[in-house]
């Protein structure tokens, strides 16, 4: 890796991944430009104006399908829900009951939303991050459970915030929920955490989009949706640990670009 990014050939380097490896890329070519795409812990907010059954069902079925999709293989899957007290006792259940509405199996099969994790290794480590939160203190609602490189959809509550599985980014089918008391808590609490990749929030308040727009340290929030979102026309990246810099096309295209000036003088035009 050092020999191929540290090549003068190459004057950008872009890197899609986990922290680790792409610190240690940027560490290694100090002068030259890097863009960096890295993790995430994505959070979805329910907030209390979305209230009604309607709104709550709506919720926990996309949150439990993008917990899960590509296994929870997804830097933008949903890994946090916070959800308002208000809020909360109703949408729990639901959650639950989405969750465990996935269907694990092969991939090829049709009938099948959940596949395997990428190996068995990584399935072994979603496995000991569940269980070190279990033995901290947290409640297993569903799941926790693995055969082989597959995880079973799996749902955490009461999870302590120095747990890894609160801290880092999962990538597999694991979803925490928490409660908080009001907007400002609910931001707060997107917040606490070194990724700041994307956010979803429930809610149908444009005054509140738009101070959650100010207030997350993200670099994309989805409003009245989960924050698996992106399309190429976006500029789609995060702030803190989760990347330096934008992808899509117009923005892919800034990064491995640069201005040039021409300066016409004594010249007949």
């Amino acid at each position: 890796m050092p020999a191929l990014v540290q090549d003068e050939r190459l004057p950008v380097i872009s890197f899609t991944g986990s922290e680790t490896v792409g610190y240690a890329i940027m560490d290694s070519v100090p002068r030259k430009h890097c863009t960096l795409e890295l993790g995430g812990n994505g959070a979805a907010v329910v907030l209390a104006d979305y209230a009604s059954d309607q709104d709550l069902d709506w919720a926990a079925q996309r949150i439990a399908t993008f917990s899960n999709y590509q296994g929870g293989q997804s830097c933008i899957s949903v890994q946090r829900v916070i959800a308002d007290a208000s809020v909360y006792d109703r949408l729990l259940p639901r959650i639950v009951a989405a969750v465990e509405a996935q269907v694990t199996g092969d991939p090829n099969d049709d009938a099948t939303d959940v596949g395997p994790l990428v190996d068995e290794a990584a399935a072994r480590r979603v496995e000991s991050w569940v269980e070190e939160a279990v033995t901290a203190g947290a409640k297993l609602l569903t799941g926790g459970k693995r055969d082989g490189a597959s995880y079973a959809p799996t749902v955490l509550t009461d999870v302590p915030a120095d747990a890894t599985i609160a801290c880092e980014e999962v990538f597999g089918p694991v979803l925490t929920v928490r409660k908080v008391d009001g907007e400002e808590a609910a931001f707060a609490a997107v917040n606490d955490s070194k990724y700041g990749l994307q956010a979803g929030v429930f809610t149908h308040d444009l005054q509140t989009a738009f101070r959650a727009h100010r207030a997350l340290e993200v670099g994309g929030v989805v409003i009245g949706d989960v924050p698996s979102y992106r399309a190429d026309q976006m500029p789609y990246g995060g702030a803190k640990q989760s990347g330096v810099g934008r992808e899509g096309v117009k923005f892919a295209m800034d990064d491995y670009t640069y201005e040039r000036v021409l300066v016409l003088t004594g010249l007949a035009l």
